[in-house]
């Protein structure tokens, strides 16, 4: 029982690294992987440094395509094993450090315009699409020839999307195909088309997005289990989709397809949960897990401004990518909210308590629709899934109303305890307690001057920590302590 929870003592000195092994064959590394593309693109901006970031599952293939690029372009190429935030993002930090000139990014990306002008391209992949049997499960779904639908999919079947539309086309009047938001793509279009969810959509003159349902191609395992995961890229349409309109989605592979009303009304569900824990928090982590996005330092400023106008605590942490072991260092934190791409700021199963975290996290969009009184409720108005939307200059941004607005003093009730809430203003933790503003008040020795909810949260646990005891221990010289890690220390017995 004991081997399930730790490793044997000495293990980890004795075990030895080894590379993952390749995952596909050498003949067929040029496609998958699409080495004459990223070839001419190496040529085109005269890299002679590249940075090569790879997913986890795709690592295994990293020296194979790293060494024949290098035979294909005469640069070299640094792998980057690592990434600091996200394997979706774009590592920023990862191909500054390398000094790259020009970054290749492999495998599922969230596409977020980046905040410097690194030369990036991407390679999504290409995954197998049976499209007669999507085709089928379209016209099953979708029996009305006249219906507006929009075709999407995860990045890696976006190359079948076309060839799925041609087949559907002779039968049904208004299909709309999206496309991956490729730099590269941005400048071939004869119109400028709409931007949204890291993907291009061509709508025709006086339509807009709203008037189509979807059908999305993507997505693996069971269907049939109501506990199946939702994938982020698909979790950020169902949420952002409109409720009125369908949306069903289709496995590429088998082409078993579902309606996905039901879960989309679950997903919506969570959300006005974790916008009702935002509004009875009173201490709020925000975690940058995004710095190499444009606008993030602005979006991190304009959270933080929107926390203090709430009567709220703001601590802005930077983790890297989070995990519950992180997180649990801060109790006091009530709610985290994650500053990061789409895909990764919905990133979370459909309970925080399955993943490990003791604290719910939530998207900046979640987080402002707790703490803006200005801007409409969840559910009537459109759900923003880029943290760049709430920022000035964005058609979506809604500023804060000033302290003396009356938005502030309307009464509201929590939904979870059944509590009145104070009103927002009166909250903030810039107005002093009466009771306690005396300077000449009566403190233990412990309590700190000022108030913080750090230090609240400390006084309400039983256990504090180790007495002081300053004054009362006698000084002694330092000796030399135990040497060895904590598995083997040197005087221990079979060390």
């Amino acid at each position: 029982m004991e081997d399930a929870f730790s490793s044997p003592a000495g293990a980890a000195l004795q075990r030895e690294a080894g590379a993952p092994a390749p995952l596909t064959p050498l003949t067929e590394l040029g496609r998958t992987y699409e080495l004459e593309r990223v070839q001419a693109f190496v040529l085109e901006h005269e890299a002679r440094r590249v940075a090569l970031q790879f997913p986890d599952e795709l690592l295994g293939d990293s020296v194979a395509v790293a060494r024949a690029l290098e035979e294909m372009t005469g640069a070299k190429m640094f792998v980057l094993g690592d990434t600091a935030y996200g394997s979706c993002c774009v590592d920023v930090l990862g191909a500054e450090q390398a000094e790259a000139d020009a970054l290749v990014h492999f495998g599922p990306a969230c596409l977020s315009p980046l905040s410097c002008p690194l030369p990036v391209i991407y390679v999504l992949g290409q995954r197998p699409v049976a499209l007669e049997l999507c085709a089928e499960a379209f016209r099953a779904l979708h029996p009305n020839p006249a219906e507006p639908v929009v075709l999407l999919s995860e990045p890696a079947c976006a190359h079948s999307l076309e060839a799925l539309a041609a087949l559907l086309r002779p039968q049904y009047e208004d299909i709309l195909v999206s496309h991956p938001a490729l730099p590269a793509a941005a400048t071939g279009w004869e119109h400028p088309p709409l931007e949204r969810f890291g993907r291009f959509f061509p709508l025709g003159p006086g339509r807009q997005l709203e008037d189509y349902g979807a059908f999305y191609v993507g997505g693996s395992g069971n269907r049939n289990s109501s506990e199946a995961e939702v994938s982020p890229d698909l979790l950020q349409l169902l949420l952002a989709w409109a409720p009125s309109r369908p949306f069903s989605s289709c496995l590429p592979d088998s082409g078993q397809a579902q309606a996905e009303g039901p879960r989309a009304v679950r997903a919506r569900a969570r959300s006005h949960y974790l916008v009702e824990r935002a509004r009875d928090a009173r201490v709020v982590g925000l975690l940058a897990g995004a710095p190499g996005g444009t606008g993030h330092c602005e979006a991190l400023a304009h959270l933080r401004k929107l926390v203090q106008a709430a009567g709220k605590r703001a601590y802005v942490l930077s983790l890297g990518r989070p995990s519950p072991a992180k997180l649990a260092n801060f109790p006091e934190v009530d709610v985290f909210v994650l500053l990061a791409c789409p895909l990764r700021a919905l990133d979370r199963p459909q309970s925080g308590a399955s993943r490990g975290l003791f604290r719910p996290m939530l998207t900046p969009y979640e987080l402002e629709a707790a703490c803006n009184p200005a801007r409409e409720p969840l559910g009537l108005g459109l759900y923003l899934t880029h943290y760049s939307d709430l920022l000035p200059g964005s058609p979506f941004h809604v500023p804060v109303p000033p302290p003396d607005s009356e938005l502030w003093d309307a009464p509201d009730v929590s939904l979870i305890t059944g509590e009145l809430r104070l009103p927002q203003a009166l909250a903030s933790p810039d107005v002093p307690d009466v009771l306690e503003a005396s300077a000449v008040s009566q403190r233990s020795r412990l309590e700190l001057a000022k108030s913080s909810p750090a230090a609240l949260f400390l006084g309400s646990r039983t256990w504090q920590g180790l007495e002081p005891q300053l004054g009362q221990t006698a000084p002694k010289r330092a000796v030399a302590g135990r040497r060895g890690v904590p598995i083997a220390y040197e005087d221990e017995p079979g060390s």
